[in-house]
């Protein structure tokens, strides 16, 4: 490459067009290709190659997605959408001041979050609630406040690890506690707990299988029958619930308990069987923000609350906002409206109607196909909602990596060779952004 032929930074900047990115950031793709040419002796398409980069990084920012994979809670989609006036709620408080920890009665310092923490008390019939980052956060917390320098006994049945980075062995040692083991993988009962106590116990932990199931020749002991043996001990009970269904009866949707909820079991009836501390997620199955939950009683929260790794665990402003304008929905009976629950309700009939109707827009050679989507982000393993997709067999791959690259990116599934567009958790107003994207990708 003739290098005295190279253009200036600037003149090079202008020809690659306009990017969302910081100046800086397009300079430093600009400098980085041409110092890669003055040292190259092949023959380079710099524009290609500094747009390819610029690209890759675009790709990178966060922004939109639009989530045809059939999975409503989708991990590495941010998990569940907030309604409108959740989001609404935490925008308000985001570029605002707000009464954060101010009593406005008084003037004085109030208790943060307070309306929020005694609405979902109230919510899941505890004596009192807290309000952190995440549930991983809470159970850390709960560990650290209660047991700390003591041991923790678990059944082995419950050792869970969701993600790859939570493992509750390590969860348990991260919080100061000693892990004890108790059973077997497939069966654990009460006298395994009885056995296991004594003066160094600081808790008995019971822990949701949330993203898995064990079955066959199994036992498990309930939460009511180790709620009398801790209560008999003087030992607190923490049940972690995971991914957080407020309530068995599922009553915000109207009917019986859809089949596919199984055997998930409900925060309400937790407490109602006499767990001392619930834990669950805000952001799984209410709906909710990122955030842990706390609730039971109001001597073991206070001490969680005391405790200092609360202040490095609390949950920001816009996201308690966000948290406590969804519990309001479901006070107010409206828990059908949170966007988990109300796709998880749109019925089969209407979207195999929306499919057909994008098969045809994009005047793509695609069939519609009876599938299931199911909730994800750890919960409710096994339980699939019957759903129709849109199938493609051909260049299934190709069309997958182009879908990624439509503005907004489209991310679909892959299934045996081939492409699955499940429109569940797909907006209806972005149903045709889809048929445009798939237009492009497979042309």
């Amino acid at each position: 490459m003739d290098r005295r032929r190279l253009p200036p930074v600037d003149q090079f900047i202008d020809g690659l067009g306009v990017w969302p990115l910081p100046r800086a950031v397009v300079v430093s793709v600009a400098r980085d290709v041409l110092d890669t040419a003055r040292t190259s002796d092949e023959s380079l398409e710099l524009v290609e190659l500094a747009t390819n980069r610029l690209t890759e990084l675009s790709l990178q920012r966060l922004g939109p997605v639009i989530n045809a994979t059939g999975v409503l809670l989708h991990t590495n989609l941010g998990r569940a959408l907030l309604a409108a006036e959740a989001a609404a709620a935490a925008h308000a408080v985001a570029v605002s001041y707000a009464n954060l920890e101010l009593d406005l009665t008084t003037g004085a310092r109030g208790r943060r979050g307070g309306y929020t923490l005694d609405l979902l008390a109230e919510l899941c019939g505890a004596d009192a609630a807290l309000v952190v980052n995440n549930n991983a956060s809470a159970l850390v917390l709960a560990i650290a406040a209660l047991s700390a320098n003591r041991d923790v006994i678990v059944s082995r049945g419950e050792l869970i690890e969701i993600g790859g980075s939570y493992r509750l062995p390590e969860i348990i040692e991260a919080g100061g506690a000693r892990l004890h083991e108790v059973g077997t993988t497939n069966r654990t009962r009460l006298r395994d707990y009885a056995k296991a106590i004594n003066e160094t116990t600081g808790a008995l932990l019971k822990v949701h299988a949330s993203n898995y199931r064990v079955v066959g020749f199994t036992s498990e002991v309930r939460i009511s029958e180790l709620a009398s043996l801790a209560t008999g001990k003087s030992l607190p009970l923490i049940f972690d619930a995971g991914s957080g269904l407020l309530d068995e009866r599922v009553p915000w949707i109207g009917g019986p308990p859809p089949m596919w909820i199984g055997d998930e079991p409900g925060v309400r009836q937790a407490l109602a069987r006499q767990a001392d501390l619930v834990m669950f997620s805000g952001d799984k199955l209410f709906g909710g923000p990122q955030a842990g939950v706390i609730v039971g009683r109001s001597d073991l929260i206070a001490a969680l609350r005391e405790h200092p790794l609360a202040r490095a665990f609390r949950i920001d402003g816009p996201s308690l906002a966000a948290l406590g304008v969804t519990a309001e929905m479901y006070a107010d009976g409206r828990g059908g409206e949170v966007p988990l629950w109300s796709m998880a309700q749109l019925s089969y009939t209407d979207l195999e109607r929306r499919a057909e109707a994008v098969v045809r827009s994009a005047g793509i050679d695609g069939m519609i196909e009876e599938s299931s989507s199911v909730m994800g982000g750890g919960s409710i393993p096994g339980g699939g909602i019957p759903t129709p997709v849109i199938s493609i067999d051909d260049r299934g791959d190709q069309a997958f990596a182009r879908l990624l690259r439509n503005q907004p990116p489209v991310l679909a599934r892959r299934e045996g060779g081939k492409l699955l567009i499940d429109l569940r958790a797909v907006l209806e107003g972005e149903d045709a952004t889809v048929a445009a994207a798939l237009a492009a990708a497979c042309q």
